[in-house]
């Protein structure tokens, strides 16, 4: 998150940090919007907030926190349970194939080759700028036509 609230801090935006109090000290990083740094005790929420905010995720290589953060967002979009689509770009694709062999969970029945098209991959900085670029609703606000068309179906009673 660091690198990313840095890259925001030299272009002259304004950066979101969503920090944790764990249990070792660890303190916002200094490049985070002074304003918008938030602290949570909970991971869940700070999860909730992830989502909430989010209109893209760029995942880089890291450890289980990173692993955590990424699936919730790609099973909130496998269920369809995001407000909009959230381009999902893991960077360096040779960590993540190797990290992450999504071939055999397709092969073992646990996700559908469709879920496969949920992220896609990055080994360039440009090359991440325009994959988010694609995947991001015109506006960057509005659900992505096949939520919408879910949250209209009628439930059987």
């Amino acid at each position: 998150m660091e690198a990313a609230n840095r890259g925001a801090s030299e272009a002259g935006g304004l950066s979101v940090g969503l920090n944790i109090s764990p249990p070792f000290e660890q303190h916002p990083n200094p490049y985070a919007t002074h304003r918008l740094s938030l602290e949570f005790h909970y991971f869940f929420m700070r999860k909730l907030w992830f989502a909430h905010l989010a209109r893209a995720m760029v995942a880089f290589p890291g450890g289980f926190g990173t692993l955590d953060e990424l699936f919730e967002i790609l099973t909130l979009a496998q269920t369809r349970k995001l407000d909009r689509r959230i381009p999902v770009i893991l960077f360096g694709r040779s960590f993540w194939e190797e990290v992450l062999d999504v071939e055999a969970l397709v092969r073992h029945g646990t996700v559908s080759p469709e879920d496969l098209a949920l992220f896609k991959y990055a080994e360039e900085p440009a090359e991440a700028l325009r994959l988010i670029q694609e995947g991001i609703e015109p506006d960057g606000t509005g659900p992505a036509p096949s939520i919408a068309r879910s949250r209209n179906r009628r439930r059987p009673r």
